[in-house]
């Protein structure tokens, strides 16, 4: 199996309520800049993006510019359509796979569709379905036209016990849904929305990429040869988040989810973001970044680019 990194290049992002505005305008030249040195020698980096459907603006704008140089997209399909209608969405996910398929490396049907938030598919009617037809349609398509894609979905932890997403996920996932599956999405963020001691990182970031492997997915009847990627992974600085434990984690992260990338079938993690919102924001969704908002490196982009090279190029 082979591991791959990748990374959102985007300044725009959503939080719980609603979708935040960089405080500036995202720049083509230098992210595809640093782009290119995260990626050093590496034979690819996966350059993630999101694109609506009803279709509206996606982000970054015009993403198929940093899919050159072994660069290929991670593109997420984000089902938000209020009537929850499958046939305009399963047209649009047909007609994405056959005019933009050979640039994509991964496709991922729904953001986050067991997350009941306003800016996230979980909030939208009709989604599990939208999801299992989604990807069924987007691989029956992607094998018509010969293009080599994986297709899989997304989606984040959940702490209730009484969720039924998994289980209402099995019941729809057919023959077909199975045969099509790619692999499965992890977005999570320790120690971010709820505080891990550092002495308890990596046992924590272990516990739930093993629960999530053997509890949730295998509710679904998804079994352990179907690989798992973490789609989404950061941690901001802010008030009292400095930059230098920002580059701690990164660093514990990455080699804690490459290290039980054999036991668990892992193949791939992005960092959730190339730059910050707002680097003077307060906000908990403000300082995601690498880099600050105007493009200056924090430490965690050296750490990152070091770990791309160390664990991908030999």
């Amino acid at each position: 199996m082979t591991f791959t990194f990748g990374i959102y290049p985007g300044g725009l992002l959503g939080d719980d309520i609603d979708v935040i505005e960089p405080v500036s305008p995202d720049d083509p030249a230098l992210i595809e800049a640093a782009l290119r040195e995260l990626q050093g020698e590496a034979p690819t980096l996966l350059v993630r993006a999101y694109r609506p459907y009803p279709e509206g603006p996606g982000t970054p704008v015009e993403p198929e510019r940093y899919a050159v140089e072994g660069r290929r997209l991670d593109l997420v399909l984000q089902f938000r359509d209020p009537t929850g209608d499958l046939d305009g969405w399963l047209d649009f996910v047909r007609r994405t796979v056959r005019e933009e398929g050979h640039r994509v490396a991964t496709l991922q049907i729904c953001e986050e569709p067991n997350a009941d938030r306003p800016a996230l598919d979980g909030s939208t009617p009709n989604v599990r379905r939208a999801l299992v037809r989604g990807v069924v349609a987007a691989k029956e398509e992607a094998l018509a036209h010969g293009l080599d894609l994986a297709v899989g979905f997304n989606a984040v932890l959940s702490f209730d016990p009484a969720d039924t997403f998994w289980a209402e996920l099995g019941a729809l996932a057919d023959e077909r849904f199975h045969r099509a599956l790619d692999y499965v999405g992890l977005d999570f963020f320790p120690d971010v929305f709820r505080p891990v001691p550092p002495d308890r990182l990596a046992e924590v970031v272990g516990a739930v990429l093993t629960g999530f492997r053997r509890d949730s997915v295998a509710k679904a009847g998804i079994g352990p040869g179907v690989p798992i990627r973490i789609c989404e992974h950061g941690w901001p600085t802010g008030p009292d988040r400095t930059e230098s434990r920002q580059a701690e984690v990164v660093e514990e992260v990455v080699r804690t989810v490459v290290g039980l990338a054999g036991e668990l079938a892992v193949e791939g993690y992005a960092f959730f973001s190339l730059r910050d919102a707002d680097s003077a924001g307060t906000g908990a969704f403000d300082g995601f970044g690498l880099l600050r908002d105007d493009y200056t490196r924090k430490p965690a982009f050296e750490v990152y680019r070091r770990l791309v090279r160390e664990l991908t190029v030999r």
